[in-house]
């Protein structure tokens, strides 16, 4: 055989395994998320501390337990979550641990993040998924944990976007919304949401897999393992403490990393307070954000009640929506 054939043989070799990945590649983009099992009676959650540190947040704490065991279930608590180290619930790993021992332990069907704050993303490159991986539960949170809620997405399992044990204050009642989303959420009740209207919204319908959170969180994974793709996906954002500008330059950091070149849409969490700079930035923050989107298709809702303010209601991530959104309001339901 010539020299030339076997080049032609090789390219055709090489282009048919370029071909293969590539269309292996899409598969697993397009594969839905696992969602792990919904809780029943008699199931055990793990309370632990990712992040920052519990201080004077004992009678939540209880309250936390207290609603576990009213809705029939049991907990255990993370061996560290009362530790102390700076602006920390413990050294980087002794907060891994609690939640590592969380995620193997075959008997424990969801985790529950106390509060967030700052330092999950201190823990991720130490976090071990195999177990986890052969038996899902979810994990909840929201803000800080929005750096796990990315690693368990990319991993291909559905987590819950909610309120944490810290958000049971003593102004918290049981039947304020977002506890009962929340409660709905880990039992397999069925979610769906109608928004308020806004003259902002950006008329459209779109369908996909709902990813994102805490607009910070978003930013500082670019670059990263645990950084989003947002393919084919609809993105959900919120945020809480930030300047106008701040808001502006991490969307346009999202924009130029191609958040937004393959998005089905846009849903708006809460921007909680926006602080004042001592130049006024010009824009309201709706305007912000469409003028960062203004050349792509996609619909846009605002008034998703989901975030740093005393309604929060919960959401999956991970998996499948339909948005339809129109300036008189917009309905989330989950296929």
């Amino acid at each position: 055989m010539s020299l030339n054939m076997y080049f032609k043989r090789f390219l055709f070799i090489v282009l048919c395994l370029g071909f293969t990945m590539s269309n292996a590649q899409n598969t697993m983009k397009n594969t839905l998320k696992v969602q792990p099992p919904f809780l029943k009676t008699g199931d055990t959650v793990a309370i632990v501390a990712p992040s920052g540190i519990l201080k004077h947040q004992t009678e939540e704490i209880n309250r936390a337990k207290q609603l576990l065991s009213n809705w029939g279930l049991n907990v255990v608590i993370g061996e560290n979550l009362w530790t102390q180290n700076g602006h920390f619930a413990g050294t980087d790993e002794e907060r891994c641990a609690d939640f590592q021992k969380a995620l193997d332990d075959p008997n424990i069907k969801a985790i529950w993040c106390a509060r967030g704050g700052y330092g999950s993303v201190r823990i991720l490159d130490m976090l071990d998924y195999s177990k986890f991986l052969d038996q899902p539960k979810w994990i909840v949170g929201y803000s800080d944990i929005t750096a796990i809620h990315n690693q368990v997405h990319l991993k291909g399992v559905q987590s819950i976007h909610a309120m944490m044990c810290v958000n049971l204050t003593d102004t918290m009642t049981m039947d304020n919304p977002t506890v009962l989303s929340l409660g709905a959420a880990l039992f397999g009740k069925e979610l769906s949401y109608s928004l308020k209207g806004s003259s902002y919204n950006k008329v459209g319908k779109c369908s996909g897999e709902l990813v994102g959170g805490n607009l910070t969180m978003l930013h500082s994974m670019l670059g990263s393992d645990t950084s989003l793709t947002v393919d084919g996906e609809i993105l959900f954002i919120e945020e809480i403490g930030e300047y106008a500008y701040h808001i502006d330059r991490m969307l346009q950091s999202l924009k130029r990393a191609g958040y937004f070149e393959n998005c089905k849409g846009l849903l708006v969490g809460d921007i909680s307070k926006v602080r004042k700079n001592t130049t006024e930035f010009g824009r309201t923050i709706e305007e912000i954000i469409l003028d960062v989107v203004a050349e792509y298709n996609f619909p846009v809702a605002f008034n998703m009640p989901a975030g740093h303010e005393k309604i929060n209601e919960a959401l999956f991530l991970g998996r499948q929506i339909e948005l339809v959104v129109s300036k008189s309001g917009s309905t989330l339901s989950y296929k």
